[in-house]
């Protein structure tokens, strides 16, 4: 196959332009149906290069976004929006420690390494930070039992689900949030 990169001219393959009544070889590849993501490249739609010259004019990659996709997507720092721990101006940890309470400074910071320590139910069962933030997409506290966190599952899947409120596909990440709140919690050893 004879690829000239410059051009975006694909030959050699015997395949015929996709557009409607036309006879010209599809050596110029568009965007198909399917566009790709995690399960591979994607499919493509062949054309002549008038047509795909045509096809690129009436292009449209924001179609089918809302305007607060269409926003994010143009966002310079689209993708880049959460902090790893290791950029994170707290590393992580709540709050920094106050350094006129210690005398020396590696007490001080390993007290503020201290405060990543589990919380503790009233049950005396311990609760992991990523448990708490779990906890906290979900709206629980950190006494919740089982039963509650089952029951509020249930109310926000049924909220955000798109199947549930019309079609409405804008509290997508909202969902995904849920679900993996849900899913680290019931497996977790305090609300066993």
């Amino acid at each position: 196959m004879k690829h000239n990169r410059f051009h975006g001219r694909i030959g050699g393959a015997q395949r015929g332009c996709e557009w409607a009544d036309c006879t010209e070889a599809g050596e110029f590849r568009a965007p198909g149906p399917r566009a790709s993501g995690f399960d591979g490249p994607g499919d493509y739609r062949w054309f002549c290069l008038d047509h795909v010259r045509e096809f690129n004019a009436r292009y449209d990659w924001f179609a089918g976004m809302s305007p607060e996709e269409i926003l994010r997507a143009q966002s310079p720092v689209h993708g880049w929006d959460r902090e790893s721990r290791a950029f994170n101006p707290t590393a992580g940890v709540d709050a920094a420690p106050r350094w006129a309470d210690f005398a020396d400074p590696l007490k001080a910071i390993s007290a503020r390494a201290r405060t990543r320590a589990p919380a503790q139910r009233a049950d005396g069962r311990a609760v992991s930070p990523e448990e708490r933030r779990a906890l906290e997409v979900l709206g629980l506290p950190l006494d919740a039992d089982r039963h509650a966190l089952r029951s509020r599952y249930s109310v926000l899947v049924r909220r955000y689900h798109p199947d549930r409120n019309g079609g409405d596909r804008s509290f997508e990440q909202q969902l995904r949030a849920v679900i993996e709140a849900w899913q680290l919690l019931r497996k977790a050893a305090a609300f066993a």
